[in-house]
């Protein structure tokens, strides 16, 4: 299995793109939220693969980081989404935001993603909900100021979010508008949900 490629982006397609390596061209497909954080053609980038074996093809799906090729990884565990589906849930999203739309049960975020239903979005919440953390939004990912600023950062960062999802709020633009902010980290719940609110506005 091919865990990342780096070298040369060689072409852009609408859901593919060609990277050489060692004078070798690989096809790999990509969604197009992932072309738009591309680098120009010529440039060196250094893509994560998931490798899929079927009967009648070989396919390389591509992500910039390795939280959106585990997230994959993931999707495709559930019943009713393959590969092509899985592309097309974080085509509407980041990681980010599909970890806390399963978390937080937002099944209209998830079915936005073409030729996913409402069924298939809900199936994606049940069977993941126990396999992703609101902790990995939030610790693992950030800069060095989350990481390092104790153990109740997290735990404000995740009560703001939940506040404004009970608001009524979309999952993925809660934890976006909560993240936005700066020094968030440092804030009490309250200060930080009434800054929050104003980047939804």
């Amino acid at each position: 299995m091919i865990a990342y490629l780096k070298g040369i982006l060689a072409d852009v397609e609408e859901e593919n793109i060609v990277l050489e390596v060692n004078g070798i061209g690989y096809s790999v497909k990509v969604n197009g939220r992932t072309i738009g954080m591309l680098p120009k053609t010529g440039s060196e980038v250094k893509i994560y693969t998931y490798t899929s074996v079927r009967e009648d093809a070989i396919n390389l799906f591509g992500f910039m980081t390795k939280d959106e090729l585990q997230m994959f990884k993931l999707l495709i565990t559930v019943s009713g989404i393959g590969p092509k589906g899985a592309l097309a849930v974080l085509s509407v999203m980041d990681a980010d935001g599909l970890r806390f739309a399963i978390i937080s049960g937002d099944a209209k975020a998830i079915a936005k993603a073409p030729g996913v239903g409402a069924k298939t979005a809900e199936r994606v919440i049940i069977d993941l909900k126990d396999k992703v953390s609101i902790e990995d939004t939030f610790m693992q990912k950030e800069s060095p100021a989350y990481e390092t600023s104790g153990q109740g950062a997290g735990d404000v960062l995740k009560e703001a979010a939940e506040a404004l999802t009970a608001l009524g709020y979309p999952a993925s633009d809660a934890l976006k508008a909560v993240k936005q902010v700066e020094n968030a980290e440092n804030m009490e719940v309250e200060e930080l949900l009434k800054q929050a609110l104003k980047k939804l506005f």
